[in-house]
């Protein structure tokens, strides 16, 4: 399932990418890079922020493959749909709402009850799943472009909606609550637990993590080719490559936080994925950026692949269910959010050519996501103080210091 979303998520970028360039489709989507954006963030932050609504309906749904089965046919729905698309609202309509809903309710009932079926290695098993979305980014970054060129944009979305169906009714096929776990404990978060400050900061940390995360993803591809001077499928592959490294990562991640602790583990990723960002995307010349590709793809991973298992941790089996469904609302609007403000700062351009008004040359459109660079940073970097607050304030709620943790 993560191979599934995140892999068709993770590589919007290229999407992004057509629907700017004057190839497009989309009559008004011609270099607007932050309304194009949007559509991406808006398809993949329902996937998380759908568990508000989803949520409530698992705890009323006995049979919860029913969820997860009607979530693929509407995913393939807006993906059929999009393929007939001319205007950026029928954009925001199929590959945004439609692809959306029916994402959140495939992915998070699968999602939420995965944690309960570990225990003593729950990091390194949700390290493996949560490779499987840079496993999916590596398979679909190059398969995308390869279909784009051969096919062209119309059949490259039909062609992803019947592959959704494919992959998504079996994986849906299999889905059932460990036994013993039926109750799954409430879906309606306390009032108390709403007002406490390790809440108050772990939700703010996730909504900045998400949309500081998000960023990369869907401007390395644009960065590629509009500053650097790659082609599409060059930029694709390093995409590919990020995926793949991110993959591993998390599988290592995950057995590294099973033997020095998921908070310290989930803190110090955050915190690197800022410095990779920051010291090695700001001004970039093509060998640095390879190298940002690389070790951002080795630390981004650890929050999305360790988040789970630390709410369980922090807020207990109980309350698992009603903080997990909040948690994963929050992230989604961080990545609503995100990528599009970026996008307004990165201004309105075609690739390869000047944003409108701001200059002759490829120096101002460097400097102009150079301040992209600076913003996601600066959220990054902010998450992670937030997220170390909770750890230190999770040890004072317990009334004991432990190095791991």
């Amino acid at each position: 399932m993560t191979f599934h979303v995140h892999g068709m998520n993770s590589v919007y970028g290229i999407f992004q990418e057509f629907y700017t360039s004057d190839e497009t489709n989309v009559s008004d989507g011609f270099g607007q890079t932050a309304l194009i954006s949007l559509v991406g963030t808006i398809g993949s932050g329902l996937t998380w922020s759908g568990s508000i609504f989803v949520n409530p309906l698992m705890a009323r749904t006995e049979n919860v493959r029913i969820i997860t089965f009607v979530g693929v046919l509407v995913m393939s729905t807006g993906l059929f749909a999009a393929s007939y698309s001319s205007k950026l609202w029928h954009l925001y309509a199929t590959q945004a709402l439609l692809y959306g809903v029916g994402s959140s309710m495939y992915y998070f009932p699968i999602i939420s009850i995965t944690p309960v079926y570990f225990d003593s290695h729950s990091g390194f098993a949700m390290g493996i799943i949560a490779a499987g979305s840079g496993v999916g980014g590596l398979v679909m970054a190059p398969a995308l472009q390869a279909l784009l060129s051969k096919y062209g944009i119309h059949w490259t979305l039909r062609v992803l909606a019947m592959w959704n169906l494919a992959v998504g009714i079996p994986v849906s096929a299999v889905l059932r609550h460990r036994p013993g776990f039926g109750a799954r404990g409430r879906t309606r978060l306390n009032v108390r637990r709403a007002k406490s400050n390790t809440f108050i900061y772990q939700s703010l940390g996730a909504f900045l993590q998400a949309a500081g995360n998000i960023i990369p993803m869907y401007y390395l591809t644009s960065y590629s080719v509009g500053v650097l001077g790659y082609t599409r499928s060059t930029a694709s592959l390093f995409l590919a490559i990020n995926s793949a490294v991110n993959s591993v990562s998390r599988i290592c991640l995950g057995v590294l936080a099973d033997r020095v602790g998921r908070q310290n583990t989930m803190i110090s990723s955050v915190f690197l994925s800022a410095v990779s960002v920051l010291a090695l995307w700001y001004n970039a010349p093509r060998a640095r950026f390879i190298a940002f590709v690389v070790l951002y793809g080795i630390y981004a991973g650890g929050y999305n692949a360790l988040l789970s298992t630390t709410i369980t941790e922090i807020y207990g089996v109980h309350d698992y269910a009603s903080v997990n469904g909040f948690i994963y609302f929050i992230r989604g609007l961080g990545s609503i959010c995100g990528a599009p403000l970026a996008g307004l700062i990165l201004g309105s351009h075609n690739r390869g050519v000047p944003p409108t008004g701001a200059g002759t040359d490829r120096h101002t459109l460097k400097q102009r996501y150079n301040d992209v660079v600076l913003y996601s940073g600066l959220l990054l970097v902010s998450a992670g103080l937030c997220i170390a607050y909770v750890r230190w304030l999770h040890s004072r709620a317990r009334g004991q210091w432990s190095w791991k943790a």
